[in-house]
């Protein structure tokens, strides 16, 4: 959807805020037995670094990695632009949940000689809802937020496009 690099920014700052804080808001959960008024002031204090690493991690690393992966798979303008978007979500969330979770295991659980299997632990908790969260919400939602903000720029390059 991003067609310049400010777009593919603030897209990118989208994604991750929305998709950071369904995750600390969940975590938070877990550690805390439930979700409560005191989890999710949590969850927003742990934003602050997780925010800044996700980013990181997401828009210089699995950004430049995941389409070419995603599209080997399928094919934009070939395929069904659902299984396109699926594919890539897919694929974005299975390279992005384990970098995440090895660093909330490194943050959070301190786990010492068990860093393996806490590592993998937490990503088999994390990866089912980091999917349906980035499927069927975050994913619609920065979707419908991006082209609300840019729909005169994104207009104008189809028009282009189209000529």
């Amino acid at each position: 959807m991003p067609k310049t690099k400010f777009q593919e920014l603030i897209y990118g700052l989208m994604m991750t805020f929305f998709m950071v804080l369904a995750m600390e808001f969940y975590n938070t959960g877990l550690r805390m037995g439930q979700m409560t008024n005191a989890g999710f002031l949590a969850a927003f204090q742990e934003m602050i670094f997780m925010l800044p690493i996700c980013f990181v991690m997401g828009f210089c690393i699995v950004d430049r990695i995941a389409p070419k992966v995603a599209y080997s798979m399928a094919t934009p303008g070939k395929d069904s632009p659902i299984l396109v978007t699926t594919v890539r979500a897919g694929v974005t969330v299975a390279m992005m949940c384990p970098i995440m979770s090895f660093w909330a295991t490194v943050i959070f659980q301190r786990p010492g000689v068990e860093f393996l299997g806490t590592w993998f632990q937490t990503i088999v908790i994390n990866f089912p809802m980091a999917f349906f969260w980035q499927v069927f919400f975050c994913g619609p939602l920065v979707r419908l937020l991006f082209r609300t903000l840019f729909r005169s720029q994104l207009r104008a390059a189809e028009q282009k496009r189209s000529e």
